[in-house]
């Protein structure tokens, strides 16, 4: 018995360092981006998911039989949970910002992945777990790269913010043409000033050939352009 218990503590052990090495893979891709969620969340979050499956498991199947009360157990009613309560975690790391833009999708899939990987190795599933966070990996870091290169051009468009202060009511529809003309996506468009001045804030997609500050001296050189800002959301 002593044995027995030794042999599966020794397991638990694994599946735990398991869960803890898949899920620092994926916390490096998130470190390297400078995102909230790094090393150290994922490692938790892997860690007590697989703590937490282990333990849901290992109760339903050692709980002894009572006579008296039928007592039905779920093995995976406790990992079961883990899945609706890290959604307040994702739900943490989504903002939307003050230019209407959404942050934070990834990191909140990855938040809610790396607890999947936990409940995976604590439920014995190390295959398919390693293969998970391979195909994350490269998805992440060679596939989505490798179309932003060659993919369609819609893929490739990077979107921008431009929030730019213009003197006259005509010289919006001069930028609005100027845009088309570069082959310039416009997404949304909010207008608002007065008789003196014009702010106009405009979500659009464009390649972006070679950095922000083309794309900013490119606007800047508009006669009619007083002031400008941008700012590249994806």
């Amino acid at each position: 018995m002593h044995t027995l218990s030794m042999v599966i503590r020794h397991e638990d052990l694994l599946k735990l360092a398991i869960a803890a090495l898949l899920s620092l893979i994926i916390g490096i891709e998130r470190e390297l981006k400078k995102k909230p969620v790094g090393l150290k969340t994922c490692l938790v979050i892997s860690t007590f998911s697989c703590l937490l499956t282990i333990i849901s498991i290992d109760t339903a199947y050692s709980t002894p039989p009572r006579d008296e009360i039928n007592i039905t157990m779920d093995p995976l009613r406790l990992a079961a949970q883990i899945v609706s309560g890290i959604g307040f975690l994702g739900a943490g790391v989504i903002l939307r910002r003050g230019n209407d833009s959404i942050t934070g999708l990834t990191t909140a899939a990855i938040i809610w992945g790396a607890a999947g990987i936990g409940i995976a190795v604590g439920a014995g599933f190390y295959l398919e777990a390693v293969t998970t966070v391979i195909i994350v990996v490269v998805g992440i870091k060679v596939v989505a790269p490798f179309l932003m290169k060659i993919g369609p051009k819609r893929i490739r468009m990077r979107e921008l913010y431009l929030k730019a202060r213009i003197p006259k009511k005509e010289n919006i529809e001069d930028l609005l043409k100027f845009m088309v003309d570069q082959e310039m996506v416009i997404d949304n468009i909010r207008i608002t000033g007065d008789n003196l001045n014009y702010d106009v804030v405009i979500r659009f997609s464009t390649l972006l050939k070679e950095n922000t500050y083309t794309v900013f001296d490119t606007f800047q050189a508009l006669p009619y352009i007083q002031k400008i800002e941008i700012e590249i959301l994806s």
